[in-house]
């Protein structure tokens, strides 16, 4: 097998890059673990200053690197510069932070002295999809170097040239030699690497099926483990919401990257009172973006990121529509090349529905019809995945109320699910477990040491 990077857009192949064998591993991770000696006990201004220098050439680089995303995965040109600046922020926000976020803890016990120390585990391994191919690896290394561990990445098998120039980054940011490194390795690899003991822990952003799979090797080995999974997220809209306001947004929401998103609204769930209003001013919205070149600054609707995907994606749309839900707008592939699927909108949907059961990954909307308050939040925790939901009311007291009810990992009162340096992200059920970002995200791999003196 060899990777393959294939462009999105037109099917093309851009480059072929053979995966490696043992020795090859071996070396890395031997580079990892001898880089942590050296790395932990470098101060923790100096890790800073190079996270510093790193988001300066994430900007300096901007323009090229936004370009490998967009022709790697398929990312809408405007969306895949904001990914990078995404990265750049990220970095600055631990360089500010992580000398604070990791000071000592003092404790009054029965010693003279009691403190909690944060200190750093060792080499992390990090298994990242390619949705988001360079943020998904930067919200984890950012912490996870800043508190002086090394990183290894596994990044998704469709996107090794944007895994490549992130090492490169690295690299040529000042970073030691093996605290960042790339692993070209395949998937029946991975459970290998997790039990090698120079790995002391991992991390996944990825399907329920890897967070399963990657959980349990995880598990077997003893190693730490943060899984951030799949989401169906509820977009719950209230009977006196804005109406403009929340229609906006579900299509923001819904169509950011082209619909593959963990976090992107995927359920909508809607008051029956505002229903026919809801659904036809997001029809509105829905069939005004373009599908077209990503690369195009005028294209709003961009191919899936692999032909499979969107074949899997139109026969649960196909299997809802034969269950009852009802076509509003698109619901078929796009025809001619490239991996593209018609902005489209499935209404009446309701429980035992591919549509309202599974994670649909990709530009399909769900809207659920429900009577009350009441009835939208039982239909938004019906679902096996936790990862976010949001809120529309013109009452934020209330939608603050509905929000805590909710049984996900983020809830957002008028305003779309995103993630945030500065606030935790992750999920619940079969969302995953753990978190990242802010100071919960670093402190997921650190060794928090009690230290006693009489």
């Amino acid at each position: 097998m060899t990777f393959r990077s294939i462009n999105p857009e037109d099917g093309t192949t851009l480059k072929v890059i053979a995966p490696w064998k043992t020795p090859q591993i071996d070396a890395a991770l031997g580079g990892a673990a001898a880089a942590a000696e050296l790395w932990s006990d470098t101060p923790i201004a100096r890790r800073c200053e190079l996270l510093g220098e790193l988001a300066w050439l994430l900007r300096e680089r901007l323009d090229p690197l936004a370009r490998l995303i967009t022709r790697e995965m398929g990312k809408l040109i405007g969306e895949a510069r904001a990914e990078v600046e995404k990265c750049a922020l990220g970095c600055e926000y631990y360089a500010d932070h992580a000398a604070a976020f990791l000071a000592d803890e003092h404790v009054v016990s029965d010693a003279g002295r009691s403190l909690v120390a944060f200190q750093p585990i060792g080499p992390v391994l990090a298994i990242m999809p390619w949705n988001f191919p360079f943020w998904q690896v930067f919200r984890f290394a950012a912490p996870a170097l800043a508190a002086g561990n090394t990183a290894l990445l596994k990044h998704a098998s469709n996107v090794p040239q944007c895994a490549l120039a992130i090492e490169e980054l690295f690299r040529d940011a000042g970073f030691l030699p093996g605290a960042f490194t790339t692993l070209m390795i395949e998937a029946a690899q991975v459970e290998a690497v997790i039990a090698d003991p120079r790995v002391r822990a991992v991390t996944l952003t990825g399907s329920e099926a890897a967070g399963r799979k990657v959980g349990a090797a995880a598990g077997r080995a003893l190693k730490k483990c943060v899984l951030e999974l799949g989401g169906s997220d509820a977009f719950i809209v209230l009977a006196d919401a804005d109406l403009e306001l929340a229609v906006a947004n579900a299509v923001a929401s819904r169509f950011v990257n082209a619909g593959q998103s963990c976090i992107a609204a995927k359920r909508f769930v809607v008051d029956e009172a505002i229903a026919d209003e809801f659904v036809e001013r997001f029809r509105i919205g829905v069939e005004a973006l373009r599908a077209g070149d990503p690369l195009d600054p005028n294209t709003t609707l961009a191919p899936l990121a692999r032909p499979d995907l969107r074949d899997e994606l139109h026969r649960q749309v196909e299997a809802s529509i034969a269950r009852g839900a009802v076509a509003v707008t698109g619901c078929e592939p796009i025809p001619g090349p490239g991996a593209y699927y018609h902005a489209s909108i499935l209404d009446h949907v309701t429980p035992g529905m591919p549509a309202a059961d599974e994670e649909l990954f990709g530009p399909v909307a769900a809207v659920l019809r429900v009577r009350d308050e009441a009835g939208a939040v039982e239909l938004a925790n019906a679902s096996r995945f936790g990862l976010g939901g949001s809120v529309w009311t013109r009452d934020a007291a209330r939608g603050e109320h509905i929000a805590r009810r909710l049984q996900c990992g983020c809830a957002f009162v008028n305003g779309m699910v995103k993630s945030d340096p500065r606030l935790p992200f992750g999920g619940v059920k079969d969302s995953g477990y753990g978190r990242e970002l802010s100071r919960l995200g670093m402190l997921e791999f650190v060794n928090a040491k009690t230290v006693w003196i009489r």
